[in-house]
């Protein structure tokens, strides 16, 4: 699964087997997720042409489930815990559901799950956000416009997701801290042009951070020079051997450890991915050759 956002969309591709509520939803296998945001002046007397749009303008086809939103891809909150890892944006105001915003949430999963796991984390997910808008005093749990999509890659490992499962949990926690940091996102206007990424981390007791590539204290993490538009790999785990090798987790499973691989971080394939954010490792791998042949020839 990697994610990016192009003009007003945030788009997620991989290749999921996804249940949604949104607009032309159900329970099908798609390649693409998106969440597109309607511009001010936007007429979306036809909310189905307008996804199809923003998905034909990036290439996608039919091959996708959709939601609309009001709020710009930039003010975005990507949230990672552990297999899971949620999208929110959220723009909620203190007037009737009819007029008062919407919640979108996408939750994706690296672990496989089935069918009925999909629709409990969709129950999860939703009853998250009841929980974090009631926390915040707002006067609803909800809008008539808001929507979820639950999504999952590889090979299924979870038949339960409810809130006391090793999904349900996860998602519970990401969407209760990530409804609050995307209304405060929203509500002041950031214009950073990119979503805000926390991380769930167990580093002196669990807590969530969030990532800056501004002043980061943990630079260089690799080596001098590196770029820092990947801080977390959008290709894990790839399970590619001659990148990364497999270790044993603290509880006896197979871990995926890439803590050698500089792939991502070199510049030359950072920028060559965010040019083309639909490319695939094999071309990435390319693209870190070429460029060191070139750095060689000029040397």
């Amino acid at each position: 699964m990697r994610y990016y956002t192009e003009s007003d969309t945030l788009f997620i591709r991989g290749q999921f087997r996804a249940a949604s509520t949104g607009i032309n939803g159900g329970i099908r296998s798609v390649s693409t997720l998106l969440n597109h945001a309607l511009r001010p002046d936007s007429d979306a007397y036809d909310a189905a042409k307008e996804l199809e749009a923003a998905a034909a303008g990036a290439g996608v086809g039919s091959d996708f489930f959709g939601l609309l939103t009001t709020i710009p891809a930039g003010q975005a909150c990507v949230l990672q815990y552990d297999f899971i890892t949620v999208f929110v944006t959220a723009g909620i105001r203190r007037e009737e559901p009819g007029r008062a915003g919407s919640v979108s949430i996408i939750v994706t999963g690296s672990e496989g799950m089935s069918d009925g796991a999909l629709l409990e984390t969709i129950m999860v997910a939703a009853e998250a956000k009841a929980e974090a808008l009631s926390k915040l005093g707002l006067p609803m749990t909800g809008t008539p416009a808001d929507t979820i999509i639950a999504a999952c890659e590889g090979e299924e490992r979870h038949d339960s997701a409810g809130r006391l499962s090793d999904a349900g949990k996860r998602v519970r926690e990401a969407v209760l801290h990530g409804i609050p940091a995307a209304l405060t996102r929203n509500d002041a206007g950031v214009d950073a042009g990119r979503p805000a990424f926390f991380i769930f981390s167990r580093m002196k007791g669990e807590h969530w951070i969030e990532w800056s590539p501004v002043k980061c204290p943990y630079y260089p993490c690799h080596f001098k020079g590196q770029s820092c538009d990947f801080c977390y790999c959008p290709f894990y785990p790839c399970k590619d051997e001659s990148l990364g090798q497999w270790a044993k987790g603290s509880n006896g499973s197979r871990v995926w450890n890439c803590a050698r691989c500089r792939l991502v971080h070199q510049p030359d394939v950072a920028a060559y991915l965010k040019k083309y954010p639909g490319a695939s490792l094999a071309e990435l791998v390319r693209a870190g050759k070429n460029a060191g042949k070139k750095r060689k020839t000029k040397a």
